[in-house]
C-alpha cells in the first residue's frame, strides 16, 4: 500500500489557540501526522457492539480498515455493517500485524480492557479514541495520559455529552460568575448496576472466545450474565454506576470549576463492607478539591442508583426537578444556584434571576465529538476530552470507587498515585494483570 505524508493544514500554535477557545487542556507539542494515502485515515476498531458500534459509526467517514471482537457473532455483524477490509479476534495480533497500515484506533471494549488495548496502540504511535471511563483503574488513567503526551498523539475519551451545547452554556454561566463563587456541587445519576453473581457450569456460547474476553482480568470459568453488557456490575470488569456515569455527570463540574485531582474522598453505600464481586446497590461519595487560582476549595458530592441530595428535594422549580430526577448537577454559589442536566439549565431562586440575561457565548459549538478527534489528527490540533483532561477526570471518578471499596476516607497524593492515610486502599488503585497482558 503506497503511503504519502499529509501536509499540515494548521500550525501547532493556531490549533492550540482554537482548542483553548473550546475549553480544552492543550498539549502544545505537534501531533503525529496521518500517513494515509488520501484524505481519509485508516482506523482500526476494537469492539463492534453496542457503544462500540456507535463509535464506529461516528468515525465511518474515514476508512475503517480493520475490526476486532472476541465474539465472532458480533464481529460478523460489525463487518457487514462497516465493510472493514480485515477482521481479528485478538487486538494484540491486529495491532501488530496492521501496524504499518493504520493511523488510529477506536477502543470500545468492557472497561477492564480499555487500558491494555489503548496503551498498546499508543506505544505503536497510533492516535486513540477510547470510551469512558477511560480506564478500569486509577493508575491506568495516569499511564495513558502520560503515554499520549510523550508520544505526541491525538486522543479523545468517548464522553459524547461534552460536545453538546448545553454543557458549554453551563460552563459560561459558572465561569462568568452568574451564581458567584462555587464551593459546593452535587452530582447524581439514577442508573443502577447491582446484584452481580458469578455462575459456573454453563458452556461458553458459540463464537465467543472467553479467554480473550477475560483479557487481563483473573482467570475463571465462563459465567452467564456477564457478556455482552452486564459486565458493568462486576468489579473485575466494570466500575458500577459511579464509573459508568461519573465521567458524564462529573465532567461538567470538572470543566466548569477547573477541577483536577481531589485531595481526599470518602464514600459509603450498600453493602458495607463492599461485596468483592458486585457493584453496590448505591454509592454516595464526597470529594474534596483544593482551591484553583481565584476559585475556592470545593466539595463535590456524588449520588447514584436513585439517591439525590437533600437540597434538590427543597428546590422551588418543579419543572426543573422533574427534568433532573434521573440525573444532574446542582452548583451552589454564594449568589445563587444552578441546576443542570444533559439538556437543560435553571438558575435559582427564580425571582432573583427573572430578568437575568445570559452572558455572550464564548465557547464555540463542537463539530462533533468524533469529528473533533478526526480533525485534530489531520491538522495537528487537540480535542476537548484528550487524555490529559479525561485522564484526570477518570482518576477522580475512580477514586470514589477506591474509597467505597476500602471503607475508609482516602487522602490522596496525586503526584505519586498514593493513598497516604489508608494503606488498605492502595490495592484498589491498580490491579495486577493476568500473564500475557501488559499496560
Amino acid at each position: 500500500m503506497s503511503r504519502l505524508t499529509r501536509r499540515r493544514f494548521l500550525s501547532t500554535s493556531a490549533a492550540a489557540a482554537s482548542a483553548l477557545a473550546l475549553g480544552a487542556h492543550v498539549n502544545v507539542s505537534p501531533a503525529q501526522q496521518s500517513k494515509s494515502p488520501n484524505s481519509k485515515l485508516n482506523i482500526a476498531g476494537i469492539g463492534t457492539y453496542n457503544r462500540a458500534a456507535g463509535d464506529l459509526q461516528g468515525v465511518q467517514s474515514e476508512n475503517l480498515f480493520a475490526l476486532c471482537d472476541v465474539d465472532q457473532n458480533l464481529l460478523e455483524i460489525g463487518m457487514a455493517k462497516f465493510k472493514a477490509e480485515r477482521s481479528y479476534k485478538d487486538y494484540r495480533v491486529m495491532l501488530e500485524k496492521e501496524d504499518k497500515n493504520i493511523d488510529a484506533v477506536v477502543v470500545a471494549t468492557p472497561d477492564h480492557s480499555h487500558a491494555p488495548a489503548a496503551s498498546m496502540a499508543l506505544r505503536l504511535g497510533k492516535h486513540v479514541y477510547c470510551e469512558k471511563p477511560l480506564t478500569h483503574t486509577v493508575k491506568e488513567a495516569r499511564v495513558l495520559a502520560t503515554l499520549a503526551k510523550e508520544k505526541k498523539l491525538v486522543t479523545q475519551m468517548g464522553n459524547q455529552i461534552h460536545a453538546e451545547n448545553n454543557y458549554r452554556r453551563v460552563v459560561e454561566l459558572i465561569q462568568g460568575g452568574s451564581i458567584g463563587k462555587v464551593a459546593e456541587v452535587h452530582v447524581w445519576a439514577g442508573s443502577k448496576y447491582e446484584n452481580a453473581k458469578f455462575t459456573t457450569g454453563a458452556p461458553v456460547p458459540k463464537g465467543l472466545d472467553w479467554d480473550l474476553w477475560l483479557g487481563p482480568a483473573p482467570e475463571r470459568p465462563y459465567s452467564e450474565g456477564v457478556h455482552p453488557f452486564d459486565w458493568r456490575k462486576f468489579w473485575d470488569y466494570g466500575t458500577g454506576t459511579l464509573g459508568d456515569f461519573g465521567c458524564h455527570y462529573m465532567d461538567l463540574a470538572h470543566w466548569a470549576l477547573n477541577l483536577r485531582a481531589p485531595s481526599a474522598v470518602e464514600a459509603t453505600g450498600d453493602p458495607m463492607p463492599y461485596d468483592p464481586v458486585s457493584a453496590p446497590h448505591f454509592c454516595i461519595a464526597h470529594y474534596e478539591y483544593p482551591a484553583r487560582g481565584e476559585m475556592p476549595a470545593c466539595k463535590l458530592h456524588w449520588y447514584d442508583s436513585g439517591k439525590r441530595p437533600e437540597l434538590w428535594g427543597s428546590l422551588e422549580n418543579k419543572e426543573a426537578k422533574n427534568a433532573t430526577a434521573g440525573g444532574g448537577q446542582l452548583f451552589v454559589g454564594d449568589k445563587g444556584l444552578l441546576l443542570s442536566n444533559y439538556g437543560g439549565r435553571w438558575l435559582m431562586p427564580q425571582a432573583k434571576f427573572a430578568d437575568f440575561k445570559a452572558p455572550k457565548e464564548t465557547i464555540p459549538a463542537s463539530i462533533g465529538h468524533h469529528q473533533e478527534w478526526i480533525n485534530a489528527i489531520k491538522t495537528g490540533g487537540t480535542t476537548t476530552c484528550n487524555f490529559d483532561y479525561a485522564g484526570a477526570l477518570t482518576e477522580a471518578v475512580l477514586l470514589g470507587t477506591v474509597a467505597y471499596r476500602s471503607g475508609k476516607r482516602v487522602e490522596w497524593d496525586a503526584a505519586n498515585l498514593k493513598v497516604t492515610n489508608n494503606p488498605d486502599a492502595q490495592q484498589f488503585v491498580h490491579t495486577e494483570y493476568r500473564k500475557g497482558w501488559t499496560l
